[in-house]
């Protein structure tokens, strides 16, 4: 008998490339997701499925981060929802009240379902990815110039 679990349906590699790629959009500075859909260029019409709107959803929390969760608070979204003309429907939740980077977001979503995925990756995702990461390495940096080294000397007669 085998103790590996079964597969859960929809966590194949195409779901966990879309939830990157979704996770991407979502956190990329709005500004720059707006240059990068301004150099995009040919951006297909999308129809609306869910304009984009602004609510609020519960963060939850872990004591440690891997203890009981607990409600940490409410923050602000803007969700929406397209649907291009070749019936792929694309959608975003980003932090905030940015309809725009939105509508940005679930567009390129919609797009990488489409023939243009690959153009998707290479002008939208990539420079993302490499932002996301040169940031992190600053985040990274900054932290190491406050790390204390601690040591311990012992008597020579004790």
């Amino acid at each position: 008998m085998s103790s590996t679990a079964a597969p859960t349906p929809g966590s194949g590699p195409p779901e966990r490339a879309r939830r990157h790629a979704m996770g991407l959009l979502a956190r990329a500075d709005a500004g720059a997701l707006a240059r990068l859909a301004a150099a995009f260029g040919d951006l297909p019409e999308a129809e609306l499925v869910r304009e984009p709107e602004i609510g609020t959803v519960m963060v939850r929390g872990r004591a440690g981060g891997a203890g009981e969760p607990f409600n940490l608070g409410e923050i602000t979204v803007t969700r929406c929802s397209l649907r291009l003309a070749g019936g792929e429907v694309g959608h975003a939740w980003v932090e905030g009240r940015d309809r725009a980077k939105a509508h940005s977001a679930a567009l390129f979503d919609a797009l990488l379902q489409t023939q243009r995925a690959g153009e998707v990756r290479a002008r939208v995702l990539a420079p993302l990815e490499g932002a996301e990461r040169e940031k992190a390495g600053k985040r990274a940096s900054r932290a190491e110039t406050t790390r204390v080294e601690f040591f311990t000397m012992a008597r020579g007669e004790e």
